[in-house]
């Protein structure tokens, strides 16, 4: 078993792994012996700030799951990144960061201590450019498929925007610059500013301003318009304004959006969706003064309409109380002769009127005055019938009346004893009869 074993071990290859590592070196070698161009995404870039010299890691990502499917590490030499990164960043207009896909010269390494990498020899900007032209047209498409890229472009403009929510960094110059252009029109037109701050540069750039319009959105009745600006800065850091989020939030912002980021190249895809785009802080300053000056020019025009529409009433008017004044002679000497006519045909007609009139009330007076004596006579008949009742009445209820019947009255001390409860013995009473009286005491 043990003899087996021995063979086995001597039929074998065995290497260290810095022979494994030189025979790979040598075999990548073999395979690249010249450079190649390759297409990668950048990712981790950072320089080495003694040396100069630039590391970074190419990566590749399926284009439907995302997921990382390569990954090689990467290095520029000082010397080549000096050149590399200006002339780079001035073709395409970004910066030299991770994040954007590239098409690089490289030579393949192999080391025997620190492995397989690629040093980065030169690069093509066009592909970045055309990448990145790419992203943004698969944005606005996008956009328009979503139905939201002209929304915002569609509201209308208010006639006065004086109330205006600014989105910008606090610290910006162009800041200043509207503030100080809207405070100093000429007209001297009232304009109101609220600061939303905001990052204008940098990675944070999206998610500041999305969460700026996120705060005015919930104070929205206090603002007529929203104005985006920043003061000038490098043309790199416009890549933040070309994004999706960005650009659907301000499309769909229910109040008009006006952007001055100060460039003068292609507008930014924020620019596209807003409702206005101007090139400079001052610009959007300018815009607004406009605006006020076209409303002020309304109202003028309006006011110069009403005068002349005045003038031209009263010049009528005028025309019409002169003629007026011409004819009123003729026409009072037509009303007065009209006047007078109906006056002496009332006249004639007057006593034939008036005796007809006496007649009839005559005729309802002698009416009124055989109803009022019948009424009389009836009325005292009435009153007669009831004094004889009402004299019987009181015949009927006298004291004599019922002594005369057979009835007696009992008094005591002159009034009627109606209870013997009330008699004592002793008591003096007084009975009076129909023909007389007699006094008893009770014993």
């Amino acid at each position: 078993m043990v003899y087996g074993q021995n063979n086995i071990n001597r039929e074998r290859q065995e290497l260290s792994l810095l022979e494994l590592n030189n025979r790979v070196k040598g075999a990548v070698l073999n395979a690249f012996p010249e450079t190649c161009w390759i297409r990668a995404e950048m990712s981790d870039v950072r320089t080495n700030a003694a040396s100069g010299h630039c590391y970074l890691e190419f990566i590749e990502k399926n284009p439907v799951t995302g997921q990382l499917v390569a990954k090689a590490r990467g290095s520029i030499w000082a010397k080549t990144f000096r050149m590399l990164k200006p002339y780079f960043e001035m073709e395409t207009g970004q910066l030299f960061a991770s994040g954007l896909k590239v098409l690089v010269k490289v030579s393949i390494e192999f080391h025997e201590l620190y492995g397989y990498s690629l040093t980065v020899l030169d690069i093509d900007p066009a592909y970045t450019v055309g990448d990145m032209i790419r992203k943004r047209m698969e944005i606005i498409r996008q956009l328009k498929e979503e139905g939201v890229f002209t929304l915002n472009k569609e509201l209308p403009f208010p006639t006065l925007p004086k109330r205006i929510a600014v989105i910008t960094s606090p610290t910006a110059a162009g800041y200043e610059d509207f503030l100080n252009q809207l405070a100093n029109n000429k007209a001297g037109y009232p304009f109101y500013t609220k600061l939303f701050p905001a990052l204008m540069q940098g990675e944070r750039t999206e998610e500041s301003v999305i969460a700026a319009l996120d705060r005015v959105y919930r104070h929205i009745d206090c603002f007529d318009v929203v104005v985006i600006i920043r003061g000038g800065g490098a043309t790199s850091d416009l890549n933040s304004f070309d994004s999706y989020l960005l650009a659907a939030n301000c499309a769909q912002f229910p109040l008009p959006v006006i952007t001055g980021i100060g460039h003068e190249r292609d507008d930014t895809i924020l620019d596209m969706v807003a409702h206005t785009r101007m090139k400079t802080p001052t610009a959007v300053a300018e815009f607004l003064i406009g605006q006020m000056d076209k409303a002020a020019g309304e109202v003028e025009e309006l006011q110069q309409d009403v005068c002349s529409l005045a003038t031209d009433i009263l010049s009528r008017q005028k025309n019409f109380l002169q003629s007026l004044g011409s004819r009123l002679p003729v026409l009072a000497i037509n009303r007065i002769e009209r006047n007078r006519s109906l006056l002496q045909r009332i006249g004639m007609q007057l006593p034939t009127d008036a005796h007809a009139f006496l007649n009839q009330w005559a005729s309802k007076l002698e009416a009124m005055q055989v109803r009022l004596a019948n009424r009389a006579e009836s009325s005292l008949a009435e009153r007669n019938r009831f004094l004889q009742l009402t004299e019987q009445f009181i015949k009927m209820a006298s004291p004599d009346y019922v002594l005369k019947r057979g009835y007696s009255l009992t008094l005591k001390n002159g009034k009627i004893i109606k209870q013997a409860a009330g008699l004592e013995a002793g008591d003096e009473l007084v009975t009076r009869f129909a023909d007389g009286e007699v006094r008893s005491i009770i014993s």
